[in-house]
């Protein structure tokens, strides 16, 4: 049985990127966006366990300070940190205590893929959360998902106690067969699971896309931001329980709000401006990274991946390459950059992007070293 999409706002608040101060998140001003956020009827936020800090910042910011029949909580398990099922186990009671909740509403399985879904199986993971949902700890459960259509739809059919699964769907994916937004969208709606969409934005590339993808949202809609084309797209697709926005700082919620709070479809029109979108970004050559870090976690190198990334985009992009340089100059003075590559391969083997890495951070080194 799914989920029922019961007549909420769409907007979700993905707290994985949430504003900093020094190494920390900034409570008082993730306090106001939760407050903002809340009061234009907005409801669902979505961390996980693996979220430095984040669940942490759920329990200052929102669970103490709000009623717990005004939102809801979705977190999730990372099965392949554990190195056991019962430590797999407990990242539900961390979670519990670090949020300071006794249930959690939406619960998922973190970012399934081929390489990690046989520890889920072989650890009971599937099995365990339905006990936590019958003892009444979780009221919705689902999963996270980062590879392709016949796996996706290996797992809807293995187990229809799914009720919601949550995708990277976003325009400049949507037939890109790596990440195959529109084929497993398509999966999802055949199993008629609700869609909670993650990297709407494509962890923030949509907000700042190409010089020429930019003039041509500016020139059909004056005014509107990249991301508020980006978000609508998503959100309004059928089947949508949420559009998720890793939101940093005030101003990226304000501008969320102020077309999410009373959102309306696009019309065929925007539709086919989007397409156009669409066709721009298929010329460009930038790196698809979204700065997950999920890469950075495990590199033997300490390479910060993700950074050196954004550093080149800013050649691959816009042709800034003294930027670009200089941006990687500032990296290069702080540790290992791109040739302290030693090709391990691990930072693929977690890429949701499945970008190749390796052959990427070569490219950097070529370029900006």
């Amino acid at each position: 049985m799914t989920v029922a999409m019961e007549d909420t706002k769409k907007l979700g608040f993905g707290l994985m990127r949430l504003p900093r101060r020094g190494v920390g998140i900034n409570i008082k001003e993730t306090s106001a966006m939760v407050d903002a956020f809340l009061e234009a009827g907005c409801t669902y936020f979505d961390t996980a366990h693996v979220y430095p800090g984040s669940e942490d910042a759920v329990k200052k910011a929102l669970t103490t300070r709000h009623p717990r029949e005004t939102y809801t909580i979705a977190t999730k398990l990372y099965g392949p940190m554990a190195l056991t099922p019962d430590a797999a186990r407990k990242q539900f009671d961390t979670s519990l205590k670090r949020m300071g909740t006794d249930y959690i509403d939406y619960y998922l399985l973190h970012t399934l893929m081929d390489s990690n879904v046989d520890k889920y199986e072989r650890f009971g993971l599937w099995e365990y959360v339905q006990e936590l949902k019958r003892a009444g700890k979780v009221l919705h459960a689902g999963f996270s998902f980062h590879d392709g259509p016949e796996l996706l739809d290996k797992l809807l059919t293995e187990h229809p106690e799914v009720e919601f699964v949550q995708l990277q769907i976003n325009y400049a994916d949507w037939e890109n067969p790596k990440v195959a937004s529109r084929a497993n969208y398509e999966v999802a709606r055949r199993h008629g699971v609700p869609i909670v969409v993650m990297e709407p934005v494509k962890g923030g590339n949509l907000a700042k896309p190409p010089a020429d993808v930019a003039r041509l949202f500016e020139k059909a809609a004056p005014g509107a931001s990249p991301a508020s084309w980006a978000i609508r797209f998503v959100a309004s697709l059928d089947g949508i329980l949420a559009v998720l926005s890793g939101m940093s700082n005030m101003a990226q919620m304000t501008d969320n709000l102020s077309y999410m709070r009373d959102f309306k479809p696009l019309t065929e029109e925007e539709r086919a401006i989007i397409r156009r979108a669409r066709e721009l970004l298929g010329a460009s050559k930038t790196i698809p990274c979204t700065a997950c870090r999920y890469c950075t976690k495990g590199c033997p190198q300490e390479i910060p991946i993700p950074d050196i990334f954004a550093a080149m985009n800013l050649q691959l992009g816009d042709g800034q390459l003294a930027r670009a340089k200089a941006a990687y100059g500032e990296l290069a003075a702080r540790g290992n950059v791109a040739d302290a590559c030693i090709g391990c391969g691990q930072c693929e083997e977690v890429c949701p992007q499945h970008i190749p890495v390796i052959s990427r951070l070569e490219e950097c080194a070529a370029a900006l070293g």
